[in-house]
């Protein structure tokens, strides 16, 4: 395994750049009562320079996201009065023609009709996809034949108790040897970051363990921005792996600039946010 310690940069935006040409991102998430993780990661891909962010949530979520996103534009998926329904999957098929990538699961729920969009999207869609929370939890054990089929680039961010959903084992075996577990989950089919106190990226050949960060980024929310920021990186041209290695690195930084302006405590999702512009700067 090489052992990754460059962090990679964010290509130059040429001067004649414009809204469409600065990497167009689909977000898919959200539900009744999880309209923010929607919004985090759809404000956080804009932060990190998408030009286009398209939210796709659950039709009863989507004036909540709306307010709280006002820069995104959005697009209203069938539910069951809280999550996406099984009706959703063509929808969200047809609204991924033309974009660049795709981050998808935060806040979705766990339903049959969560697990149709995901799974869906999976098989069908040429773009790459970053795939987190809900999104992860209704593969589940099935990871590795979801994850094997797939046609195009995915870069998955679970946590520990993710992790050993994926893997059939628990968070505290991830714990115990996170290097290697990120190894196993690299193993699926993807990119992966096993996110936590050191957060580590493999792509099954490289490893890249990262050193920013602090204990209040422990804080609801701040995997949504994660989702965001590396799926904007992608959609700007860079290869997963180095998108989820800079991503992470950035996502810690940011929230080592928040620490050092508010303190560890009381730290939120929102003040990581609106640090990511600095970080990258170019």
């Amino acid at each position: 395994m090489i052992r990754v310690r460059d962090i990679p940069r964010l290509p130059a935006r040429p001067l004649d750049a414009h809204k469409g040409t600065a990497g167009l991102v689909l977000i898919v998430a959200g539900s009744r009562g999880m309209a923010g993780a929607a919004a985090l990661a759809g404000n956080a891909a804009l932060r990190s320079g998408a030009g286009l962010v398209k939210i796709a949530t659950a039709n009863v979520a989507l004036d909540t996201v709306a307010g709280l996103a006002p820069c995104c534009t959005t697009a209203p998926l069938p539910d069951d009065g809280t999550s996406v329904a099984r009706e959703a999957a063509p929808v969200v098929l047809k609204l991924a023609e033309g974009w660049q990538a795709i981050g998808m699961g935060p806040g979705m729920g766990m339903t049959e009709g969560v697990s149709g969009v995901v799974l869906a999207v999976l098989a069908h869609t040429a773009i790459p996809v970053v795939l987190d929370a809900d999104g992860l939890n209704v593969v589940g054990k099935h990871a590795q034949s979801v994850f094997r089929d797939r046609p195009a680039p995915l870069i998955i961010t679970p946590h520990p108790g993710e992790a050993g959903c994926l893997l059939g084992t628990t968070a505290k075996e991830i714990q115990a040897d996170r290097e290697g577990a990120a190894a196993r989950l690299a193993g699926l089919g993807a990119v992966a970051v096993l996110k936590g106190a050191g957060t580590v990226v493999c792509d099954g050949e490289r490893m890249y363990v990262n050193t920013t960060g602090n204990p209040g980024m422990a804080t609801a929310g701040a995997g949504d921005v994660l989702t965001g920021l590396v799926t904007a990186l992608v959609a700007a041209g860079m290869a997963p792996f180095d998108a989820a290695v800079l991503g992470v690195w950035a996502h810690g930084r940011a929230g080592d600039m928040a620490a050092e302006r508010w303190g560890i405590l009381g730290l939120t999702a929102l003040d990581i946010l609106n640090c990511v512009p600095q970080v990258l700067r170019l």
